[in-house]
């Protein structure tokens, strides 16, 4: 068994100094990545690079040439330090230039608020050149596309603005399901046993994830996940009958 003709793959590169320092957590690569799932597209790398044009070009170049598309959050913002646009410019060999409508949008924006339309609030319009703007229906920022590379803003709830807009644009493959197994049982103690399953289904991704202090206590979730009904069905079932030759016992078993 192959992984089927469909599949469509992404990585993500997630820019900013404050990410790497701790200070802001990010939410975005859980929320890209589930709805990318819905898509049938297989989020496989994600990089966390600083505010350096230098980190930025070398991670972009080297998604968009592995995957199918890529995704960025963060540095399109007005600031010094927001260096997105100009660095994914310079990824493509281009010059980042003022999108004619989102400039527009801008200054009109700025006018109505009788705000200053400054060179720095300029910023927010720039695009690679040939770049197409990314809607963004909680704020005068869009984010853009080039190529096969989608910028959107590092603030989650403007991310995921520009991530439902660019949505139906991307090419959908077929979706990986997950089965959800959760036990009393240690790691330790199912090791082997799931070592064996995953054997019998290597089209299949079988992870083990303790879980601590819970209201029902200790022990592990087993997940499956695979394009293929088969697999969830075959090594889920696998892993309830080792969960009971062990003497335990399946505390959930739930599908996705």
């Amino acid at each position: 068994m192959t992984e089927p003709a469909t599949t469509v793959t992404a990585g993500m590169v997630v820019i900013g100094n404050e990410i790497l320092s701790g200070r802001t957590q990010d939410l975005n690569v859980a929320f890209v990545g589930t709805e990318l799932n819905e898509l049938g597209i297989q989020l496989l790398e994600v990089r966390i690079v600083p505010d350096i044009k230098e980190e930025i070009v070398a991670a972009v170049n080297s998604l968009r040439t592995k995957f199918d598309y890529v995704f960025t959050t963060g540095g399109i913002g007005p600031t010094h330090d927001d260096i997105t646009a100009e660095s994914i410019a310079a990824a493509f060999g281009k010059e980042a230039v003022y999108h004619p409508t989102s400039y527009a949008i801008l200054e009109a924006t700025m006018k109505r608020r009788n705000i200053e339309f400054t060179e720095a609030r300029k910023r927010m319009a720039l695009v690679p050149e040939g770049g197409e703007v990314i809607e963004n229906d909680l704020g005068v920022a869009p984010g853009f596309v080039m190529e096969n590379v989608y910028v959107m803003a590092g603030v989650p709830q403007v991310a995921k603005s520009m991530f439902k807009a660019a949505a139906p644009h991307l090419r959908r493959g077929q979706t990986k399901r997950s089965r959800s197994i959760a036990t009393h049982l240690p790691e330790g103690t199912i090791a082997a046993g799931l070592e064996a399953i995953q054997k019998n289904y290597p089209d299949a991704d079988i992870g083990s994830y303790p879980f601590y202090n819970t209201p029902g206590g200790h022990g592990t979730t087993l997940v499956v996940r695979s394009f293929h009904e088969e697999d969830l069905v075959g090594a889920g079932d696998g892993i309830l009958k080792m969960i009971a030759d062990l003497n335990g016992e399946a505390l959930s078993d739930e599908r996705s």
